[in-house]
């Protein structure tokens, strides 16, 4: 496990200034980019999801880095797609918003009975995000599939678990997001980071609540 009893803005990479950058993760389906579009919308800045977006190109020229042909090579892709918004995050004012990070690619990787490549483990040691990780449940209510969601009810729940598992061996504590409407989840986690609605640049000025 990981240890990062120091200060929010340290971290074992050396990287300064993580405690803005706030992910949310969580199994399919669960709401979540959702919930990151209504915080775009809001006026946060966000970064978008690897793994929607990877299947999308993938598909659109039939390539290989598609996790049904090749778990590894999505896996690839999706690590250089977090190394990329991690360093582009740096140059954000305020808080940003993942969708996903880095610790999602070894909780992927599981799920796909896959090794976890000691580079892949490194990057989620030396690319670190705020210490609160919210998390959204299975929610059976709102899941469904798509043309990128291929994962079952009972795929979804094994996500969340794996994601639970990742998160906290590496040190983060997890805040559950509520089952409610999409704006009181947006309310919920700016209540929790003593976040003005829409003014993101207030915590790089004044500094956030662990909460």
């Amino acid at each position: 496990m990981v240890d990062i009893a120091q200060d929010d803005e340290q971290n074992p990479g050396g990287d300064t200034g993580v405690h803005r950058f706030c992910v949310i993760t969580g199994g399919p389906g669960s709401g979540k980019s959702t919930l990151i579009a209504a915080l775009m919308r809001a006026g946060h800045v966000c970064a978008e999801e690897a793994g929607r977006a990877i299947i999308q190109d993938q598909l659109h020229i039939d390539g290989p880095a598609l996790p049904w042909r090749d778990p590894s090579l999505f896996a690839e892709q999706m690590l250089g797609w977090e190394l990329r918004s991690h360093r582009w995050a740096h140059d954000q004012h305020g808080v940003v918003f993942f969708d996903r990070g880095v610790p999602d690619i070894i909780g992927y990787l599981r799920l796909s009975g896959c090794d976890t490549p000691a580079h892949v483990s490194s990057a989620a040691t030396l690319l670190r995000y705020r210490r609160q990780v919210f998390i959204a449940p299975p929610w059976r209510a709102i899941f469904k599939q798509d043309a990128e969601r291929h994962q079952t009810w009972g795929e979804a729940v094994r996500t969340y678990d794996a994601m639970v598992e990742v998160y906290t061996e590496h040190g983060y504590e997890l805040v559950e997001l509520p089952c409610v409407s999409v704006d009181d989840r947006v309310a919920f986690i700016q209540e929790r980071l003593e976040l003005p609605p829409g003014d993101a640049a207030d915590l790089a000025i004044n500094g956030i609540h662990s909460g």
